[in-house]
């Protein structure tokens, strides 16, 4: 083996032992060293990540949410915080590096040391076994099936991953060089650099690393840390290098982005919650990632925020698509993603979603079978599937690929594809960089390396299968004992054969069913060791002979020779599933074979391979080991899998001995010993803990006892009373209970064993029971016992360190019994060191331990030495074939090759026995029994014949008896039940025949609906779609014949009819004018509608309100005003008539330039049908609307073309049938007159007879229904035909059927006559037949002489029955020419038919391949047509917005006209009112035009936005409204709210009410000027917008029509067969026919016809047209004579018109405005407004002075009630000052203390005094408040306040505090 930094291999093993010490101690020494060295590190590095990294969530809902990762502004942190003395070659103390300076990054020049970085053997302490105890040499396996297990680091070198072991395998010198996992759990994922200077090694185990080598000198570059948990899934480096993502397995999914050169992580988050197979960079975009897996596809970004560099994932969404697990996938430039899929389809992603599925054309997958990878490689992608297709599709169709239907799929095709080979399954492939070639290395999963060359030309190479391995786990090894030659098997069916010693792989060899064990023949069987032996899953044992090809005798011819080849010797098959061990005995005399079917088979070597017999076991067997020599007997060790080992004696051999009497192989009388082995593990660790624990008692006593020696020798007394308090204090703790005694309820399966001694054997369990090697003794044999019920238990047992989980899964001896190997179930070796011969293994402390396959699932399958102890080989379910040198003090020579046996003498003339190639074949034993249950069903056979055989004699006895019994004279007869001897036989075997007829007939009822439903599917197939089938007529004379045409039913053009795209389309005047003005009517009804149920019930409302004197004087001016109208507007109209007229006759004039409509209607058909016009196959050919043809107009014409043939043939048909039945009724009459002839040459003489006629025949062609009608004797002969067809040979079987059928089923046996003939042939047949009978009768009783009358009577009837003969022979002539006749003109009608339908199918032909070409532009031209109809729509929609806004404008500036209007009518009107030199008049129209601002009914945003104005409504402001601004300045001068003296009220309040007015108006001017400003902007976009969609509608439907012409030209394209005769030929050439009529055309002679009637019609036109043309000339001058006179006449009564005038008027008078001269509508209107309002505010007023009443009213009563109380207050104050004048007095006589008024009287006086004011000054602002609301239009202002009422709240304080009597009361 060759690693790295690795000393040489000859001087490195000079010492031995010594040497081998050594080693062991550097490797422990450096790997403490790196185990701190990782330790600081990860101290380091959780410490970083706890200061600096945000939260990690984990994403468990698996959705496409965005995820963050880690901030990259954790670099510097994470190298600060890292100190410098770990990138230093000899690291200081760790006191030193804390003092040392922080270094920021690594050094580039650093590297690891690999010797300390990768793993050692573990070798136990103390102990002599050397360090290189196996030495890797060579490595056969592949593990095929790992993802991206083939990298190309440079272009000679392949590298792959093989268990613990980075393979790098140069491809010319096949030499391999190695490096060693570091974590001893295996690689998980390899990846190279782009520059392919570095290898990234991402490997397996707790917390694995990612080592970066230096290539090509492989030194440890970079080591990555904590990206995962227990193993990586996929690492890629992006496009330059500087990044490399990583994505973790099971169970965390991690995604980790490394800056791998600082060995930092930037960004890291949890991938995706199931497994991940792939994550790689975007080559034109290194911020994008993409990540796939088991039904996912994720998409990453590395987006910078504000909080720093975050990994945001995007989950793609399936939607109607299946999910998928996603192997292959490919980033597009443009961010899209192609992937595959498991059904072989590629999906384009685009936004997280599929844009469209691609697939091959009708719906086939782009391969079948998942697409597993897809490349970009020179413009062209490349996808590689399972299927072992290499497939190079166009990029561009791909990356502009879109959806066209529902179905979301998109067909293309692959520029070129590439079969590798048949059964391969391509994983993944890699480009070598070949300079000029585009050569490519592939993985197949099937167990290869090819190299494929996809150059695609025509020196391209074949694709080259480099290496073969096996594909999945090796099942079996066997090494052989004469050279270094070993041999594998594996379940993908293969047998290969190897030379370990020189590294080569030799030979392989294919079977059917896979391989499952093997065995070399030992030299006693076999002595050149030439032989294998080879079970396989189906039971089959094969023995093969190994021989060296280039031995044989050469013939010229004969392929190249390999090194070694296997011939087939022996083949049997002993099992019926596994087979699971081989095994010979001492001698080589036995063979013993196990299976999973729960049997060990025993065959006789010697004898060929003779079945001895076989034994069965109590479980499925798993090893087989014979005994050896030192054992007095021959025994064979049986483990089976469920925990039972048997122990068989040598079989009983019979020499010489017959035994086809033996029923079958089982030996039953084999005395075997049962060991069923029962759980002692917990025992075990019980006593073990028992033992540990008593250990540690002694220990802790010694320790106490020291301890009260030194507490004595100190202490004394006291020392020894706290000694023994804290004895009891320690007794006191109670001990822990043991482990309890646990037994699996399912015992551990047995996996490997081997014998220690005589009845005494070693084994290894797997499950609960691992981690022990168990010593089992077999108990005597007792017949007995039940095996099942019986738990033993071993007697011994030894510990295996570390093997808990981790069981010993086979094991192998060294030949000199030193060594033992094993393997383990995690793929490591482990080797004991034994002392010689210790089968007991009394020594097993000392072992060597080394990991070398795949620990997940490189379980150990087989492993062995070589036979001189030199190599072990090992292999594993990981597909590896590992190959080590055992250490030893001899070196090994440099060149080692195995030689491979010599064939035997004629072994290439040896016949080649039968392979068996069935799985479900016979085994031996079951072709046994088979053997023996024929023989017995054919002695039963033979015992069935013989009593057969007794029954028909009997019968035939009884037959006899009957007769004798006939014959006898019917007296003596006797009876049919005379023979019963009971009648309940009778009755009883009636009885059982019936229910025997039942019972089979329910038997074969399943037979019968099954033959039956078959028939019915057959009929529904092949008969129900015939309309009718073939008839063919026979003439019966000659050999003409006619045949019926064989219809099916009509086809579905026939039924079937579909619009097209173009047939909907309408041209767009006809849709503006259908659908425009709909659209408005439809809207301007609807907007009726909604305002018809308001104003009905206005009117309603109307009807029933009586008519008030102000109203009926309102309706009389109205009435009087709309008469002045109405007569102003007849004249108006009548103005406007008269106009109109002269209009419609100027217009009726016609223009100088006037052409008649019919002329214009002509013109237009001469263009259409004449001129020189393009023909269809000119590149300018413009496809007129209405010949524009599609799918569905070719499908309906093909459907008229398929009736139009129908309905011929159904006539045809119909024409043939009846002269089928024609025939059929002549054939009857025939019949009859033949059976008349035959009676009346019954009474003629013989010589007077003529040639009775032959009577016609239906031949079975004129009546085919009859081949679907069958009776008891067709099916009796069918069943006759099919027994004689098992019988005869398969010429005879064809010869049978075509006869048989024949007869049976189209033979007209008498019964089928019947059919044929009709009643009246039947009655004329049975009259003939009676005549005849009547004759003969009466020519038995005619016996005497005939008399003369007689004779004359006989004369008449002769000469009248010679007349009848030949009649009636006349008559059948005349009825046979008749039927041929008329055959023949039919078949000439047909023969015309048959020409015209064989002009119809090329017609047909034409007109389908027309279709299918339509069909295919059909898609294309729909979606164009749907885009021109969809613009045309949006035009149309847009054009009808446009009206509608330019109409609504339009109504909009008309509101603004009328409100400008009515603002100068407003403004006129006050004028008017105003009257001439009103002194007020300024203030007046002041108070009118103020602004004054008002509060709006409804707050509306977008203030800013109302205020603007337009420039339009800018310029459309009155001059009136210009003087507001002027009288702005003045509004603070005076005061509006106050009506000035002497100014008229009326006036005033008129003025306020017309500003109220006039601010309407202006508020509604703005609102209605804003509304037509935005409209203005929405007709200049709509605008906009109709020119867009008008040009792209031009450009749509140049598209469409550079379409039609595409399409028309593909039409153009095709073919039509047009058959001519001569005679229609007539272009000739000199007399001749030109060899090219390729010039020619073809013409139809009615349009030839049509032509040349065209010529003479157009002479005709041409001087018919010359002679009206005169004559118009003639007309047209006369006309412009009579214009001139008339143009004289008006002008001269139109002099006469304005002279009267003047004479009348003094001027010339407007005639028209005088006749529609009126009132002033204006004015009028106003007027009547003004009657209105002046009835209404005089109705107001009149309410406003009832309202006045009321109030005066309520206030003088208020006023009387107030001066009731003030009455009441004044009495109550003089009632007061009495009663203060007698308190004073009385106060005054007591005593002077109290003399005087009091201060708070005198207060109270004061309050009730201002209260008394107050109510005054109250009372006189209700006055005037009251006297303004008398005023007309006047304001409420509110009450005046004085001062004093300001400060009522303190005096009113002062109130509340006298009493109830004394508190003021108020008015109001």
């Amino acid at each position: 083996m060759k690693e790295p930094d690795d000393e040489d291999a000859d001087g490195g093993k000079s010492d031995g032992s010594k040497s081998g010490g050594k080693q062991s101690q550097r490797a422990s020494l450096s790997a403490s060293t790196t185990k701190e060295d990782d330790k600081v590190l990860e101290d380091a590095t959780d410490e970083t990540f706890a200061e600096g990294e945000e939260s990690y969530l984990e994403d468990d809902d698996s959705c496409g949410e965005h995820l963050e990762g880690s901030s990259s502004s954790l670099q510097d942190d994470f190298v600060e915080s890292t100190g410098e003395s770990q990138y230093m070659e000899t690291p200081g103390p760790a006191a030193e590096e804390s003092e040392e300076e922080i270094k920021k990054k690594i050094s580039p020049n650093f590297f690891y040391d690999y010797m300390e970085l990768v793993l050692m053997p573990f070798v136990t302490p103390d102990s002599n076994i050397p360090l290189d105890l196996l030495t890797l040499v060579h490595s056969f396996g592949y593990d095929c099936r790992k993802r991206a297990n083939l990298q190309l680091p440079d272009s000679n070198t392949v590298m792959y991953i093989a268990g613990n072991q980075l393979i790098l395998l140069n491809l010319k010198t096949k030499e391999q060089m190695y490096l060693r996992s570091s974590s001893g759990r295996g690689i998980g994922v390899i990846g190279v650099h782009p520059d392919k200077t570095y290898v990234a090694v991402a490997e397996k185990g707790v917390s694995p690393k990612i080592i970066i080598y230096e290539y090509p000198f492989l030194r440890p570059y970079r080591i990555l840390r904590d990206g995962t948990d227990l193993a990586y899934a996929y690492v890629d480096f992006n496009n330059s290098g500087t990044l490399l993502a990583s994505v973790g397995d099971n169970p965390d999914h991690t995604l980790t982005i490394w800056n791998w050169k600082e060995e930092q992580p930037i960004l890291r988050t949890k991938a995706f919650s199931q497994e991940v197979f792939k994550v790689t960079f975007n080559p034109d975009n290194e911020a994008q990632l993409t990540t796939s897996g088991s039904g996912h596809i994720k998409f990453w970004e590395m987006a910078l925020t504000f909080t720093g560099l975050k990994l945001q994932g995007s989950l793609g969404r399936f939607g109607k698509t299946a999910t998928t697990d996603i192997e292959g996938y490919m980033e597009l430039p443009d961010g899209k993603v192609l992937s595959g899929s498991e059904w072989g389809n590629m999906l384009l992603w685009e936004a997280g979603f599929i844009k469209v599925e691609l697939c091959r054309s009708i719906s086939k997958c782009c391969h079948q079978g998942p697409i597993n990878q897809i490349m970009l490689d020179e413009g062209e992608v490349i996808t590689i599937g399972s299927d072992g297709y290499v497939r190079i599709w166009d990029f561009e169709t791909i990356d502009t690929a879109d959806t066209i239907d529902d179905t979301g799929l998109l067909e293309i095709e692959p520029i070129n594809e590439l079969q590798v080979d048949k059964n391969v399954k391509l994983f993944s492939m890699i480009k070598m960089n070949e300079t000029g070639n585009n050569i490519w290395l592939a993985q197949d999963a099937s167990g290869a390396i090819w190299k494929l060359d996809l150059s695609f030309s025509n020196i391209t190479q074949d694709p080259e299968c480099l290496f073969s391995f096996h594909s999945g786990a090796i099942e079996a090894l066997a090494v052989s004992p004469l050279t270094y030659l070993m041999v594998t098997t594996s379940l993908d069916c293969s047998i290969r054969i190897y030379d370990f010693g020189s590294r080569t792989p030799l030979a392989h060899v294919k079977f059917k069913q896979g391989g499952t064990a093997l065995a070399w023949v030992p030299r006693l069987v076999s002595y050149t060791g030439a032989q294998i032996i080879v079970g396989f899953e189906d039971g089959v044992v094969r023995i093969l002979e190994l021989y060296d090809p280039k031995g044989l005798t050469i013939f010229a011819g004969r392929k190249k020779f390999l090194d070694a080849d296997l011939h087939l010797q022996y083949v049997i098959k002993p099992h019926t599933a596994h087979v699971t061990a081989l095994a010979y005995d001492r001698d080589g005399e036995i063979l013993a074979t196990g299976s999973k079917d729960k049997t060990v088979f025993f065959f006789d070597v010697e004898n060929n391979y003779k079945p001895i017999g076989y034994i069965t076991t109590p479980g499925p067997v798993c090893q087989l080991i014979w005994s050896t020599i030192v054992h007095p007997e021959s025994t064979l060790l049986i483990l089976c899998e469920n925990g039972y080992v048997l122990e068989a004696p040598y079989p009983t051999i019979k020499e010489d001995v017959e035994d086809h009497h033996v029923v079958s192989y089982e030996i039953k009388d084999m005395r075997t010993k049962c060991f069923h082995f029962s759980s002692v593990k917990s025992k075990i660790l019980r006593l073990l803990e028992i033992e540990k624990r008593k250990k540690q008692k002694e220990l802790k006593e010694k320790e106490k006892e020291e301890r009260r020696k030194q507490l004595a020798a100190v202490m004394g007394e006291d020392g020894e009373d706290e000694s023994q308090g804290e004895e009891e204090e320690e007794e006191e703790e109670e001990e822990k209970p043991l482990p309890g005694i646990f037994i699996p309820s399912t015992p551990c399966h047995i996996l490997c064993g081997f014998y220690s001694g005589p009845g005494k054997f070693w084994v290894s369990l797997g499950g609960y029971d691992s981690g022990f090697l168990y010593h089992c003794e077999l108990p005597p044999y007792d017949e007995s016992s039940d095996i099942t019920e019986k738990k033993d238990e071993p007697f011994d047992f030894r510990l295996i360190e570390d093997t808990e989980d981790n069981p010993i899964q086979t094991i192998t001896f060294s030949v000199n019994q030193y060594m033992m190997f094993c393997g383990m179930q995690d793929g490591a070796i482990r080797v004991y060191i034994l002392s010689q011969n210790d089968l007991s293994l009394t020594n097993m402390e000392n072992y060597w331990h080394f990991n070398i396959h795949d620990n997940n699932y490189g379980c150990i399958k087989g492993i062995s030495t070589s036979f001189d102890d030199r190599f072990l080989v090992t292999t594993g379910a990981d597909s590896n074939i590992f190959v080590f040198s055992i250490f030893s003090e001899f070196e090994l020579r440099e060149s080692i090759k195995a030689k491979v046996p010599s064939p035997r003498f004629g072994i290439e003339t040896e016949p080649i026995p039968e392979d068996i190639f069935d799985p479900k074949a016979y085994s031996i034993e079951n072709a046994r029994r088979k053997r023996e249950h024929d023989k017995l069903m054919k002695e039963v056979e033979e015992i069935k014949a013989r009593k057969r055989e007794q029954l028909r004699a009997l019968r035939n006895q009884f037959q006899k008896l009957l007769k004798m019994n006939e014959e006898l004279p019917k007296h003596m007869q006797l009876k049919r039940t005379d023979f019963d001897l009971d009648s309940k036989i009778r009755a009883e075997m009636n009885r059982k025949t019936v229910h025997e007829i039942n019972q089979v007939e329910k038997e074969l009822a399943w037979e019968k609906e099954k033959h039956q439903l078959g028939l019915r599917k057959l009929q529904h197939r092949f008969h129900d779609s015939l309309q009718s089938d073939a008839i063919v007529v026979h003439a019966i004379q000659s050999e003409h014949k006619i045949s019926s045409y064989r219809l099916v039913k009509p086809s579905k053009y026939s039924r079937y009819k579909r619009a097209s795209q173009s047939e909907t389309k309408t041209s767009k005047l006809d849709r503006f004018d259908k659908e425009g003005p709909g659209i408005k009517d439809s809207q301007k009804d609807i907007g009726g509608d909604m305002n018809v149920p308001e104003e009905s019930i206005i009117e309603k409302g109307k009807q029933f309100r009586p008519k008030t004197l102000s109203q009926i004087m309102v309706e009389n001016e109205i009435e009087k005003t709309r008469k002045l109208v109405l007569k102003a507007e007849r004249a108006q109209l009548k103005i406007q008539q008269r106009k109109k007229e002269w209009e419609e006759l100027y217009k009726s004039k016609p223009a100088d330039d006037y052409e008649d409509p019919k002329d214009v209607q002509a013109i237009k058909e001469a263009q259409v049908h004449m001129g020189d016009f393009n023909l269809k196959t000119a590149p300018d050919y413009k496809i007129p609307e209405h010949m524009r043809i599609n799918a569905a107009k070719k499908e309906e014409e093909l459907g008229q073309l398929d009736s139009m043939t129908y309905s011929k043939k159904i006539h045809m048909n119909k024409s043939i049938l009846s002269l089928r039945d024609l025939k059929v009724a002549v054939i009857e009459e025939i019949q009859c007159l033949v059976q008349e002839l035959k009676n009346i040459q019954s009474t003629l003489h013989i010589s007077k007879h003529v040639p009775i006629p032959q009577i016609p025949r239906i031949h079975p062609e004129e009546v085919p229904e009859k081949r679907f009608h069958y009776d008891e004797k067709t099916l009796l002969a069918f069943k006759q035909q099919l027994m004689k067809s098992k019988d005869e040979k398969p010429p005879q079987v064809e010869q049978v059927a075509s006869t048989i059928p024949g007869s049976g089923f189209l033979r007209l046996g008498p019964g089928k006559d019947v059919d044929l003939t009709t009643r009246d042939s039947l009655s004329r047949s049975s009259k003939a037949l009676a005549l005849s009978l009547d004759i003969q009768k009466m020519m038995e009783f005619e016996k005497a002489d005939p008399t003369d009358v007689e004779l004359e009577i006989m004369k008449r009837d002769e000469i009248k029955h010679v007349y009848m003969q030949q009649y009636l022979t006349n008559r059948i002539k005349e009825l046979i020419v008749t039927f041929d006749a008329e055959l023949r003109l039919l078949r000439h009608q047909k023969l015309k038919l048959d020409t015209q339908m064989k002009l119809s199918d090329l017609h047909h032909l034409t007109l389908f391949q027309e279709t299918l070409l339509l069909k295919n532009f059909e898609k294309q031209e729909n979606i164009l047509q749907e885009r021109v109809n969809s613009l045309d729509k949006e035009e149309r929609d847009m054009q009808w917005k446009i009206n509608e806004t330019l109409k609504e404008m339009e109504e909009k500036k008309n509101e603004i006209t009328r409100l400008q209007d009515q603002e100068k009518a407003l403004y006129a009107g006050f004028q008017t009112a105003l009257g001439e030199n009103n002194k007020f008049e300024n203030f007046l129209m002041k108070v009118l035009k103020k602004k004054v601002k008002r509060v709006k009914k409804k707050e509306v945003e977008g203030d800013a936005d109302e205020d603007e104005e337009s420039d339009e409504s800018s310029e459309e402001e009155s001059s009136l409204e210009s003087g507001e601004d002027e009288s702005g300045s003045e509004d603070e001068v005076f005061d509006d709210s106050i009506c000035p003296t002497n100014c008229d009220m009326g006036l005033f309040e008129l003025a306020l009410q017309l500003r109220e007015k006039r601010q309407d108006i202006e508020e509604a001017l703005v609102e209605e000027k804003k509304i037509v400003d935005n409209l203005k902007k929405e007709n200049d976009i709509l605008s906009k917008k109709v020119r867009n969609v008008a040009t792209n509608l031009n450009a749509a439907e140049e598209a469409l029509e550079a379409y039609q012409r595409e399409k028309q030209q593909r039409l153009n394209e095709l073919l039509v067969v047009i058959p001519l005769k001569l005679h229609q030929i007539e272009h000739v050439v000199f007399g001749e026919i030109p060899s090219d009529l390729s010039g020619t055309l073809v013409f139809s002679n009615h349009s030839l016809k049509r032509l040349q009637e065209r010529i003479v019609q157009l002479q005709e036109e041409n001087s018919k047209q010359q002679k009206l043309n005169k004559e118009f000339r003639e007309r047209r001058k006369q006309l412009i004579r009579e214009k001139r006179e008339i143009s004289k006449s008006i002008n001269k009564m139109e002099e006469t018109v304005r002279e009267l005038m003047i004479s009348k008027f003094g001027r010339v008078i407007d005639l028209e405005a005088l006749q529609t001269l009126s009132v002033n509508t204006t004015l009028e209107e106003l007027r009547i407004k003004k009657l209105r309002k002046e009835l209404l505010n005089a109705k107001e007023i009149k309410m406003w002075e009832e309202k006045i009443a009321q109030v005066r009213w309520e206030l003088m009563m208020k006023t009387k009630e107030h001066t009731k109380k003030l009455h009441q207050m004044n009495d109550l104050c003089i009632e007061k000052n009495k009663l203060d004048s007698r308190l004073n007095t009385l106060q005054n006589q007591q005593g002077n203390a109290f003399q005087g008024l009091r201060k708070a009287d005198i207060v109270a006086r004061e309050k009730v005094t201002e209260l008394i004011h107050l109510q005054a000054e109250r009372i006189v602002a209700l006055k005037e408040e009251i006297a303004l609301l008398r005023k007309k239009g006047g304001f409420i202002l509110p009450p005046i306040q004085s001062a004093q009422e300001n400060r009522i709240s303190a005096p009113r304080s002062g109130v509340e505090d006298l009493p109830m009597d004394l508190r003021p009361r108020h008015g109001h």
